[in-house]
């Protein structure tokens, strides 16, 4: 017979195994670092997932990959003056030879934990390449739009639907694979917008418009590049406002079995620009609901909202996602596209309208949220939750 003494020992015992057990499981993606890979390294997503990556806690850049024409270059030759960034080529990776993205695939997996993808193919060349990898036990984790429509992979803004990840397990069924599938971020225009109605759905969105004025490095150029956007508005680009319109009914989506099955509402209509900007798109938001909300509740349900990555602290999560700026002339862009590193969404001038229910103004960093960004946060997240292991 067990003595009172004894038995509150085993009690404290058993609670003391499982409170470790549990801190372990919070921070053991903390305990190593991945080898990590960029595909497309040469382009300027590829770029900004290398300065990004450049002394990351949980992520080692040990292998980079670009077209063929790139093979077997130090990354510095491959890149050359086509080198886009602010900051230097990562002294860590400038030194690197670059691997065929297209015919070392067995090469590449054999060296990393997973890959980062933003490469410039047609579509159907892109999912036939990412599914290789992916088939190669080598996760992918893709800044393309290739694979956004398949149904049973992921994409994920983090702090939006991380459940999303969880059809992993499907698709890894399709492929016949253990390691490998792939996981997508979303279109970089809809960043700026999108995030700022999730924390109002609950009221009812039934209807949005949305304007974008989007940067030119979301079309991979710079000013030099690009002279003939200097004083100069483009009201078109290709393929944008479908994606604008379609990608946040999959965001706003649930699982149902082994798909993804697409939100019905709310109704979308948008129209793209590319206007003379370098980084950010800003997007003027016309938005109706069921239940229209004060202007109070609004500001409050953006300033309090806070998702999965803020909760699990991961590396490249904003603190404050949704920033709401009270000075009638702001957001700009740029003012405030580097906000918390470029990964928070601003937000300003809340008003009623006379044809919806209320308009404001967003910003977002297109290649820092928008593109390698956010899909680093998302790598951070699928690290976090052991899809890696």
């Amino acid at each position: 017979m067990m003595t009172g003494f004894s038995t509150g020992f085993l009690f404290f015992t058993n609670y003391a195994i499982n409170f470790m057990q549990i801190i372990f499981r919070k921070v053991r993606y903390r305990m190593r670092k991945y080898k990590v890979g960029i595909i497309g390294a040469t382009g300027m997503v590829g770029q900004r997932f290398a300065t990004l990556l450049e002394n990351h806690p949980w992520f080692e850049v040990v292998c980079l990959a670009a077209s063929p024409r790139s093979k077997g270059k130090k990354y510095k030759d491959a890149v050359g003056a086509r080198w886009a960034m602010k900051k230097p080529i990562p002294e860590s990776m400038k030194d690197m030879v670059i691997y065929d993205a297209t015919a070392d695939i067995e090469e590449i997996a054999s060296q990393v934990d997973f890959c980062f993808c933003a490469v410039d193919m047609k579509k159907d060349e892109i999912r036939a390449l990412e599914e290789k990898y992916a088939k190669a036990e080598c996760p992918i984790v893709s800044n393309n739009s290739a694979h956004r429509a398949t149904p049973d992979v992921p994409m994920v803004v983090p702090e939006i639907n991380p459940e999303h990840i969880e059809i992993i397990d499907a698709q890894k069924k399709r492929l016949g694979t253990k390691r490998g599938f792939i996981a997508v971020k979303s279109n970089c225009s809809l960043q700026s917008y999108v995030p700022a109605l999730h924390p109002l759905m609950k009221y009812g969105v039934t209807k949005v418009l949305a304007c974008t004025y989007q940067a030119i490095s979301g079309a991979g150029k710079t000013f030099e590049t690009f002279p003939e956007i200097i004083d100069n508005v483009i009201p078109f680009i290709g393929g944008e406002e479908e994606k604008s319109e379609l990608e946040p009914l999959k965001i706003w989506g649930k699982i149902e079995g082994d798909k993804i099955v697409n939100a019905t509402s709310p109704s979308i209509t948008t129209q793209c620009l590319r206007v003379p900007v370098s980084d950010g798109h800003t997007a003027a938001v016309f938005v109706s609901f069921e239940n229209k909300p004060s202007k109070e509740e609004i500001l409050t349900a953006w300033k309090e909202f806070s998702g999965v990555p803020q909760s699990l602290k991961l590396p490249s999560a904003p603190k404050q996602f949704l920033n709401y700026f009270t000075e009638d002339n702001r957001p700009q862009s740029k003012l405030d596209r580097e906000l918390e590193g470029g990964m928070a969404v601003s937000i300003g001038r809340l008003r009623e309208d006379s044809q919806y229910d209320y308009k404001f103004v967003c910003l977002s960093h297109n290649t820092l949220r928008g593109a390698a960004g956010g899909a680093v946060l998302m790598a951070e997240l699928l690290a976090a939750k052991g899809y890696f292991d």
